[in-house]
């Protein structure tokens, strides 16, 4: 049975951390915070995972670099400005941005990750950051990630956070997240930025492991739009302040880490999906009876990925054969004459999972329409309230084997080209 626990205080929840977050003025017309500072009050251990794009952030690549030895202690991360296709000077900026939070937290300038989201190839007045950095500094504390989870948004319509509280080796951990994604979000990352801070004691191998392992079925199955941004920054951070022994190898301990890992990146990658630019519902696809769990999750992509699955999401049209074309051009091979598709939903879902362990589908609102390669008579009007609903579900069924995977996206709105079309004002 699972020991974990969903708790209030975001990054800042577990022991160590504090943040702050401020509006410096990175784009004029941005009038909530712009800048974010997360800090550990003693070394930790660290991972990350970055855009898989060519075209890669300044601060992506210094954050590459500086996370080479595998430590961390702080975070700065601004708003308004990708600092991307900016040469020179955007490498600059980056290092400077490094320094001064180094500078006013006492630290090495190489244990300072650096994240940036916004316009691309715009350069930006880094003196911003510099001028206010003590004041950023100043206002460290526990509460901080109320003003953090803020600062790291662009065009997303709600903060994404979570905590979690769980048990390893007789010792009460601590897990926090904040992070942010609307737009550009693909399944090789999106334009999300993440921290992630934890006092459980672990080392940086085991760091990188569990974290890789985490985002193959959770950050890695999410999809808005299918563009892949050039900023994705996702870093964990381990201080050790919970004083359990640290979790080297693999065995009860690191499972015990990395469920928490998985439970808390699941919720994220919800969030995440429920908020994509100009959505009006989140859409979860579960593929079940596949051949392994890598062709489920190929699968269930493939259908929320898809433009025309999407626009009848938007629509509620219980318009199947969208969905079964996007499994056919998938590279998985499946029997169309074996397959059988449900729409389902609950009333009232929240969208942004508030309390995290409210949504489940399954049993409420269900119809199926197809069934073993033929359609079904099903209730055009049923289907169509299932769908309306503010999280639906695509329930697949093949009849390949016994592996399941699931994928989360939204549906395409007028909106969405509404948000894209003038961005950078």
């Amino acid at each position: 049975m699972s020991n974990i626990k969903f708790i209030d205080g975001g990054v800042c929840a577990p022991q160590g951390f504090t943040a702050n977050g401020m509006r410096v003025g990175i784009k004029a017309s941005r009038k909530i915070n712009d800048t974010a500072l997360v800090y550990s009050e003693v070394p930790c251990n660290a991972a990350g995972v970055f855009t898989k794009n060519r075209v890669k952030s300044e601060s992506v690549k210094i954050t590459q670099k500086h996370l080479a030895d595998g430590k961390a202690q702080a975070a700065i991360e601004i708003s308004g400005n990708a600092n991307t296709c900016t040469g020179p000077q955007g490498a600059e900026n980056a290092l400077r941005m490094a320094k001064a939070a180094a500078g006013a937290l006492g630290i090495k300038t190489e244990d300072v990750m650096v994240y940036s989201t916004g316009v691309i190839g715009a350069q930006f007045d880094v003196t911003k950051v510099e001028n206010n950095i003590e004041t950023l500094k100043a206002g460290l504390s526990k509460k901080g990630h109320e003003e953090a989870r803020i600062a790291i948004m662009t065009t997303d319509t709600h903060y994404k956070e979570c905590a979690v509280e769980f048990t390893v080796g007789g010792k009460v951990c601590r897990m926090g997240t904040m992070c942010k994604g609307s737009g550009m979000i693909h399944i090789n990352m999106g334009t999300m930025l993440s921290f992630i801070t934890t006092d459980c004691a672990i080392s940086s191998a085991m760091l990188d492991k569990a974290l890789h392992s985490s985002i193959e079925g959770t950050y890695n199955c999410v999809s808005v739009d299918g563009d892949t941004s050039t900023n994705d920054t996702l870093i964990i951070m381990a201080n050790g302040m919970a004083g359990n022994t640290e979790i080297t190898g693999p065995g009860a301990d690191y499972d015990a880490f990395l469920e928490a890992l998985n439970k808390m990146n699941t919720i994220m990658a919800k969030k995440i999906a429920a908020d994509g630019e100009g959505a009006t519902r989140l859409v979860e696809c579960n593929v079940h009876g596949a051949a392994t769990v890598e062709a489920a999750r190929a699968l269930a992509k493939e259908i929320i990925c898809s433009s025309l699955v999407k626009a009848a999401m938007f629509g509620a049209d219980a318009n199947f054969g969208r969905f079964l074309c996007a499994m056919g051009y998938s590279p998985i091979e499946f029997d169309p004459e074996k397959t059988s598709i449900w729409f389902t939903s609950k009333s009232g879902a929240n969208r942004y999972f508030e309390n995290y362990d409210d949504f489940e589908v399954h049993g409420e609102n269900v119809v199926q329409v197809y069934k073993d390669g033929v359609p079904m008579n099903f209730d055009e009007e049923l289907a169509k309230k299932i769908m309306s609903e503010q999280a639906v579900e695509i329930l697949v069924q093949c009849g390949e084997g016994n592996a399941s995977g699931t994928a989360w996206g939204c549906d395409l709105t007028y909106d969405y080209v509404k948000i894209n079309g003038d961005y950078r004002t």
